[in-house]
């Protein structure tokens, strides 16, 4: 009932007519305001940083859903993605929504360690989550609290064509010196082993990843993520020198830092390289008609029984701690996470679902890195979302140049070694 329901007074009426009318106008009003209050308890309100116009109408299609099941009017507000991790530093203080689009790991903890971000252990327990997500849940854990829903992932390794590979009769490598091997035998047929495109840097600190959790495991990585460990502690030793032992060996594109990846992508695509480390973005590298030649491994072994860690970056949704309606906005996210519902928002962008008893993808890509997962023992996120952004961006910088001058590696630590005490303040 809304207050215009309620009817004005008319002139010259018993005093105790009106009086009586005025008593149950009041009555009425009150009531009027109190199903008002109702109604906005009733609403719930999204933010979401969605670029994808197939992807925002399933996300659409299940709020409607959600809406007319509960009677809960759902609201959402779509960001330009870009604009959206600006305006999030505002609107988690001063005018929070009732679940918002964000990163999880490092750009997630930023926001938990400054209490945006509302607890949802309840609901992980209720809905029993942690027993399908496996090391997806730990993106969205700190300090054994989850504070978000992991959402579409990307797993990252080596790509390559599976036609490519049959003509010549190669096997793609399970250890790194069978990548080595491989190397001499892709420049033999005139490629470059390992197609590599650095202009946005952030490619060669997925490699660094790579090595980093192959020999020294998540832990130790984690540690360097977190600003715990020393960039010139010894036992970044050897991934630094076997890393520059490829770098000398040739396995990289040559003058990578004048390409991006989408370059580097398009040189797998017209068979110039042998194999390129991305996720299965790669994809759209290829022309439409060629993309079921392409193939997916995970990182190949270097010591050797070293658990396998992956990067398997994970964008999550929250419940902001000063959100209005925290009880629908977990309602929703119940409905929103079942395996039928994420699985089709999931689709329109090929993204991994984190849960594994998702329905199996129409993306051969997508159903190849959801069976790789289930040996991973963990994973991390990728170097630019598990760091600080500062401690990141002079990593990026610092990845890229060894790559070009494996030489100068003494002189990159030590600077890495000093952002990271004045922003870690250790």
């Amino acid at each position: 009932m809304a207050l215009k329901d309620v009817s004005p007074l008319g002139f010259g009426i018993a005093a105790s007519r009106r009086q009586f009318m005025i008593g149950t106008g009041s009555v009425l009003a009150g009531m009027a305001l109190g199903c008002r209050a109702v109604a906005q308890r009733k609403e719930l309100a999204i933010i979401s940083n969605i670029d994808n116009a197939a992807q925002r109408d399933v996300l659409q299609r299940l709020a409607s859903e959600f809406e007319k099941a509960s009677g809960v009017k759902v609201t959402i507000n779509n960001m330009d993605h870009e604009a959206h991790k600006t305006a999030i530093r505002s609107y988690l203080v001063v005018s929070a929504p009732d679940l918002c689009f964000w990163f999880s790991g490092n750009r997630m903890n930023a926001f938990v360690k400054r209490d945006l971000f509302d607890d949802i252990s309840d609901l992980f327990e209720r809905e029993n989550y942690k027993s399908v997500l496996g090391p997806a849940a730990g993106a969205v854990t700190v300090d054994g609290k989850q504070y978000g829903l992991p959402l579409g992932g990307l797993l990252w390794g080596l790509f390559y064509r599976k036609d490519v590979f049959a003509e010549k009769g190669w096997t793609p490598p399970a250890s790194i010196d069978e990548l080595l091997v491989l190397g001499e035998k892709a420049k033999s047929a005139g490629m470059v082993p390992v197609s590599m495109g650095t202009k946005e840097m952030w490619p060669a600190a997925g490699w660094f990843d790579h090595m980093n959790l192959r020999i020294n495991g998540l832990d130790k990585h984690m540690a360097l993520m977190d600003g715990k460990m020393s960039y010139t502690d010894a036992a970044l030793t050897p991934v630094f020198d076997k890393w520059g032992e490829l770098v000398k060996a040739g396995l990289f594109t040559p003058n990578h830092t004048s390409s991006g990846w989408e370059q580097a992508a398009a040189a797998l695509a017209q068979k110039k390289a042998a194999m390129m480390d991305l996720a299965g973005f790669i994809k759209y590298g290829f022309p439409e008609d060629q993309q079921d030649q392409i193939a997916f491994v995970l990182f190949p072994e270097i010591t050797k029984g070293m658990a396998r860690y992956e990067d398997f970056a994970l964008n999550s949704i929250h419940v902001p701690k000063n959100a209005k309606n925290k009880k629908d906005a977990r309602e929703f996210l119940a409905y929103f996470y079942k395996p039928e519902n994420l699985s089709a928002f999931l689709e329109t962008e090929s993204a991994v679902p984190p849960r594994s008893d998702c329905p199996p993808s129409k993306h051969p890509l997508v159903n190849a890195a959801v069976e790789q997962l289930k040996s991973v023992a963990g994973s991390a996120q990728y170097y630019d979302r598990d760091t600080d952004p500062d401690m990141a961006q002079e990593g990026l910088k610092g990845f890229q140049e060894f790559m070009t001058k494996p030489e100068r590696r003494d002189q990159i630590l030590e600077r890495l070694e000093t952002t990271r005490k004045r922003i870690f303040k250790v």
